[in-house]
């Protein structure tokens, strides 16, 4: 049973399942603060939650050397400042079916940047086929779910939300090529601390936010977002850098995020209930992500 707990396959469905539950805490969030400010302070507390629960910290700490650090700020701005700058920009330009689309086409970008940055994770037919057949069923989902709009800033939002994807996809990347010497935790905890404050640093002149005590609902919101990313960061570090574990398979996993999403929002929301798109998109991902299995397992026994 342990064993099964541990395994890559459950802890990235636990991983994806924290991911989508931030939606509406970052609603409740951005009522009284700004995108970049908000999504810094989010970050910077994540890193700090990580620390207590790093064992051996004084001596994995000292243990860092100039390489290291020069990875973790690395991963900080990739990870953290880059990724969620660009979010939380190309996300306001967009309708949210299209910004929900061009998100889920994360695995593809990821099986790229893997195709081309790593020797030991190229893209073959039989992937790309199941990597589409998984975004054609996160478009279902999101078609089916919003109301789509066109807007002369479509074309701006696109072009900042594939920037986002690629950013995303080459800190996956350096993370299973590169860090495998620096503890998960660390990478994970130095990298949200670093990232965060520099959007925080960021925000400052470009959103000038507010610094006033704000309603408790505002704090709750906040203290749930820290603790979801602390927890989902520090656990796909930890993927990323096993052994045998390529980027490109373990990215197709966050297909399952907008069916977490769903759900969560039928479970929790009065005016969302299922429907018969969103059920037929959450077929089409699971047929995808039990092909790419198929694939993985025939090929490790041939």
């Amino acid at each position: 049973m342990k064993k099964h707990l541990l395994s890559t396959s459950f802890l990235a469905i636990i991983a994806c399942l924290l991911w989508a539950t931030p939606f509406a805490a970052i609603k409740i969030g951005l009522k009284y603060t700004t995108p970049l400010n908000f999504a810094g302070i989010r970050f910077f507390i994540s890193g700090l939650l990580i620390l207590p629960f790093i064992p051996g910290f004084k001596k994995k700490f000292n243990g860092l050397n100039k390489k290291s650090w020069k990875l973790i700020v690395q991963i900080a701005l990739l990870q953290t400042t880059f990724l969620y700058g660009l979010f939380y920009t190309g996300i306001d330009y967009l309708p949210g079916a299209l910004g929900a689309m061009l998100i889920g086409a994360q695995p593809l970008f990821a099986a790229i940047m893997a195709h081309l940055m790593m020797k030991n994770d190229k893209m073959t037919w039989k992937k790309i086929l199941a990597i589409l057949l998984g975004m054609f069923g996160v478009c279902v989902i999101s078609l089916g779910r919003a109301d789509f709009v066109l807007t002369t800033t479509i074309p701006l939002g696109v072009g900042i939300l594939v920037l986002n994807n690629i950013v995303g996809s080459m800190g996956n990347v350096i993370v299973a090529r590169d860090t495998r010497e620096i503890p998960p935790r660390i990478l994970a905890s130095f990298s949200m601390i670093l990232g965060g404050a520099m959007l925080v640093l960021v925000s400052i002149p470009f959103e000038h936010p507010n610094w006033n005590i704000q309603p408790t609902e505002y704090y709750l919101a906040l203290g749930w977002l820290a603790i979801v990313s602390a927890m989902s960061i520090t656990i796909w570090f930890g993927l990323l850098g096993r052994e045998g574990v390529k980027v490109s398979n373990l990215n197709t996993w966050k297909f399952i995020i907008p069916i977490f999403g769903a759900c969560i929002s039928w479970l929790i929301l009065p005016n969302e209930y299922p429907d018969l798109v969103s059920i037929l998109g959450m077929i089409v991902i699971a047929f995808s992500l039990l092909m790419l299995n198929y694939f993985n397992r025939k090929k490790a026994n041939s």
